[in-house]
């Protein structure tokens, strides 16, 4: 090969090069850029070589040169969350859980519309949740335990139809539990252990068939449990200790043959249902993260 011939086919690689890197949008891009100067990408376990193309970056998948999942948990993020992650509009799932996140949560991150998964659990963010959750309606899971958030829940939560998935637990969250949760009758698991909220739970659970984990510990809820709960078929997992509850009679009758694990402050209770083993507790665990996945 002679040199202009040589030089004709590395100029075709390099516009080649550079073509497959603008289908990635320069706001996308940019958005990506800045996750990484905001939470200290040199540092990270797995970083990014700014340099090559996006679809090459850890953690970052790229569909119809559009980044639909950023996939970044326990990769030693350090910093806040810039607010320009709303760039990402097209974005399916935002995994940065187990990391070392701070600052405040992104009331931006309700802007994306396509979103049907968010995990920013083990962190530790603040901030609340007055989102507007009616641009929601794709999403599955919404996982963000053990941070520093405050507030209440929004009554917009129920607009969320889909979800499957609502943890909440071990955050500073306050007041009473909004009727519209009992609009989510996909839900499989709700979990608001290790919060603040109190009150009556005036939510009719009889629709949510998939519920299967129901954690509510530690709070200061009060007043009688909801007999809705006792009918719901595929209940495994349910705690209710640590609060202020005046009667567990709606619970005296579960009817669920899935039962694995039941904790409350009512001993008889407790030892009708503590007839499972521990084992059989991990096995049901074990599969439900497969199947999730």
């Amino acid at each position: 090969m002679n040199r202009i011939s040589r030089n004709l086919a590395i100029s075709i690689a390099f516009l080649l090069a550079m073509k497959v890197e603008a289908q990635i949008s320069k706001k996308e891009r940019s958005a990506l850029v800045d996750l990484f100067e905001a939470t200290n990408g040199a540092e990270w376990t797995n970083s990014w070589n700014l340099d090559a193309p996006v679809k090459e970056w850890y953690g970052v998948y790229v569909e119809n040169n559009q980044v639909v999942h950023l996939k970044l948990s326990k990769n030693n993020l350090q910093g806040d969350l810039p607010f320009t992650l709303k760039k990402l509009e097209h974005l399916e799932v935002l995994d940065l859980s187990f990391n070392k996140i701070t600052g405040l949560l992104p009331r931006t991150l309700a802007e994306l519309g396509d979103l049907r998964i968010l995990k920013l659990e083990m962190n530790t963010i603040k901030g609340d949740l007055s989102w507007d959750f009616s641009n929601w309606s794709k999403l599955e899971e919404l996982n963000l335990f053990n941070n520093f958030l405050d507030g209440s829940i929004p009554q917009t939560v129920g607009l969320a139809k889909n979800l499957r998935i609502l943890n909440l637990s071990s955050n500073n969250l306050s007041g009473t539990l909004p009727k519209s949760i009992e609009k989510l009758t996909q839900l499989e698991i709700l979990g608001l252990m290790g919060n603040r909220f109190e009150g009556e739970i005036n939510i009719d659970f009889s629709n949510m068939d998939g519920l299967f984990e129901l954690v509510l510990s530690h709070n200061a809820f009060e007043g009688p449990l909801p007999n809705s709960i006792q009918g719901l078929l595929k209940l495994k997992f349910v705690q209710l200790q640590g609060n202020k509850f005046e009667t567990f009679r709606g619970l005296e009758n579960i009817r669920s043959k899935e039962l694995i694990a039941f904790d409350s402050d009512n001993d008889l209770l407790d030892r009708k249902y503590s007839n499972t083993s521990l084992s059989r507790s991990r096995m049901a665990d074990t599969k439900f993260e497969e199947e999730k996945h």
